[in-house]
């Protein structure tokens, strides 16, 4: 009787937010591969950690996954505890429990069920899923999409619009996914806009009531296709281009600086993901040039709320005094702080688990991200009572 031939091992990713550099496959077994550098016209190739891609062939084998340049990523502190996700149809993802790194290296350990899997830093947030939003966001009667301009690659920078100004009505700034690998950002936005936008919300009617809120969902559409971890398609980290932002290299920040300028910011998050911490935190202002009395007690007030409204928002751990020093102002919540004198914070989630309500199947993932992101009205109603 005839049998099929094995079925041939493969590895690929040149498809949305694919990441990967292939050294060698020998067997299941033993598979060496190196994570890529973000890729952009002018970046020096020193940020690494991302990657997502699909296994092809290996159905019921034990696969072992060896990343050898490891030591090498943006943040290698970020490597102990942390768990490589998985899926099989790219909409539920879990994590794999045989993560381990040793020697510098990150090994991947795991059985897949199925010949084709795909394995990633954290669950991804396609730009399909991307336009889907937006489409969502379109037909509802509360918001409208609007376009800032183009990224370096000459996609659309897409504004969300909730609300329509009236006197009275406060301007409140929510961008996310400057950092294109931090994907729980946009989960996060998508979490928040549902909410935003339900029309039976008492919460999310008030909200409306008294302000128009600006939501860029994805700053960095380019890395994100690309693949990248913090820059942009110009190897521009957006995150340090708030000073002095330029067409040329970063013109997505320059898009969005120009526009608040024209509304103005009454209260401004920044959504971000941390490598390394395994909480949920803010990085505050109090280090920001002329920070007021005021600022503090309406910054303390507001931390306050978010920490009534999720248990999964805690303030015992977070960045150390001191952590930015010179580039203190290039950073989107400090440099907004001190022009506008608002509240105005970033608020990181982690790539690992929360460690105060851990989940040994998914981890932090994508549906955490948007109850988080759920729960962030009510600290920003609070903060336009106030």
């Amino acid at each position: 009787m005839n049998r099929p031939s094995a079925m041939t091992l493969r590895i690929s990713s040149n498809f949305d937010s694919g990441a990967i550099e292939v050294l060698s496959i020998a067997s299941p077994g033993d598979i060496r591969l190196k994570l890529r550098a973000d890729q952009g016209v002018g970046g020096d190739g020193a940020f690494r950690q991302w990657f997502h891609f699909r296994l092809h062939g290996a159905a019921g084998q034990d696969v072992r996954m060896v990343f050898e340049n490891a030591a090498a990523a943006a943040y290698p502190d970020g490597w102990p505890g942390y768990r490589c996700v998985a899926s099989y149809d790219r909409r539920h993802w879990f994590r794999i429990g045989t993560t381990r790194y040793e020697d510098g290296r990150l090994i991947v350990e795991h059985r897949p069920e199925r010949n084709s899997i795909y394995y990633a830093y954290f669950e991804p947030y396609s730009h399909e899923r991307h336009l889907d939003l937006l489409g969502r966001v379109e037909l509802s009667p509360f918001a409208s999409v609007s376009n800032l301009g183009a990224t370096v690659e000459g996609r659309d920078l897409d504004l969300v619009t909730v609300g329509r100004p009236a006197p009275g009505k406060r301007p409140v700034w929510i961008i996310a996914r400057q950092h294109p690998g931090e994907s729980m950002a946009e989960w996060f936005i998508e979490g928040l806009l549902e909410r935003l936008l339900d029309a039976a919300d008492p919460v999310a009617r008030r909200i409306r009531e008294k302000a128009v809120l600006y939501i860029v969902p994805n700053m960095n559409p380019d890395g994100a296709i690309r693949g990248n971890l913090r820059t942009n398609a110009a190897g521009v980290n957006l995150n340090r281009a708030w000073r002095e932002p330029s067409v040329e290299h970063s013109p997505e920040v320059l898009l969005v600086r120009r526009a608040m300028e024209a509304s103005g910011v009454g209260l401004f998050l920044d959504i971000h993901g941390d490598e390394a911490l395994p909480y949920v935190f803010f990085s505050t202002a109090e280090e920001v040039p002329g920070f007021s009395d005021e600022q503090r007690a309406r910054q303390a007030r507001f931390v306050e709320a978010f920490a009534a409204a999720s248990p999964d928002f805690q303030t015992e751990h977070g960045y150390a005094v001191g952590r930015f020093q010179d580039e203190l102002l290039t950073l989107a919540s400090k440099w907004v702080a001190h022009r506008f004198g608002c509240v105005s914070l970033t608020l990181e989630m982690p790539f690992k688990d929360n460690a105060n309500l851990p989940d040994g199947i998914a981890g932090w993932n994508g549906e955490r991200s948007m109850r988080l992101g759920a729960a962030m009205l009510a600290p920003i109603l609070q903060h336009l009572a106030g």
